[in-house]
């Protein structure tokens, strides 16, 4: 079972203070503000041609509006032409963008593509100097959906460390992979704190927690149909 949600609301557009596009770049943050807005209203046409305003001479609020672009054409299901933009935005900033790295690796499994997908995500972790918490977590799905729990639980984990807020869905699938190798005790306690981090309200989290006490519980293992949450 797959749960969607929007990219928009994963990665948002990004904001730019006045301090980071400087005071020669007043046009190019107005028109990113104005831009902004028009995302807040899920009107990403006119958030376009908003951010298409921002010229390449501004250096970094260039590479913010490009990947802004790329967010917009995303939720509009122009897919390739996100990905034309997300690779523009990385390009301004000479690789070193996470967030737009990230966007990519979500793109590229949306495509299929799922060898670019790892190599976008591990470059959001590089360059992030490792910090890039739901990257290890797409790692991990990845992972799992190709059969490796054993790195699939390493990369939870690694997100679960690296996360600066509760991380149920990580926790949820860390728990699946437990439970695929037989180690159903650790599992039913990953299950047991996605419940709890979400106050109940987790039903994936719960399939997933009953069929892993009934197997403890019973002299017959009844099969490990398990949910594994995939957000995108």
């Amino acid at each position: 079972m797959l749960k969607r949600t929007s990219l928009l609301a994963l990665l948002m557009v990004c904001l730019l203070s006045t301090a980071a596009v400087g005071l020669g770049n007043d046009d190019a943050r107005k028109a990113i503000k104005r831009g902004n807005s028009r995302v807040a209203k899920e009107q990403y046409e006119e958030a376009i041609k908003e951010y298409q305003r921002v010229p390449k001479a501004s250096g970094e609020p260039y590479a913010t509006a490009r990947y802004n672009i790329g967010v917009c054409y995303y939720e509009l299901s122009r897919r390739e032409e996100a990905l034309v933009e997300y690779k523009a935005a990385i390009e301004a900033r000479s690789g070193r963008y996470p967030k737009a790295l990230y966007a990519l690796g979500v793109l590229y499994e949306d495509l299929k593509r799922l060898e670019e997908a790892e190599e976008a995500f591990q470059q959001a972790i590089n360059t992030s100097n490792g910090t890039y918490a739901e990257a290890y977590y797409r790692l991990g799905v990845l992972a799992v959906q190709r059969g490796d729990h054993e790195k699939a639980g390493s990369f939870f984990r690694e997100a679960i460390n690296r996360s600066k807020d509760p991380f149920p869905t990580s926790h949820n699938n860390l728990g699946v992979a437990l439970a695929l190798r037989g180690r159903l005790s650790e599992a039913q306690r990953e299950f047991e704190i996605a419940l709890e981090q979400t106050g109940g309200k987790y039903p994936d989290a719960q399939h997933n927690l009953a069929i892993c006490r009934s197997n403890l519980v019973s002299a017959k293992a009844e099969p490990l149909a398990l949910t594994l949450t995939v957000l995108e």
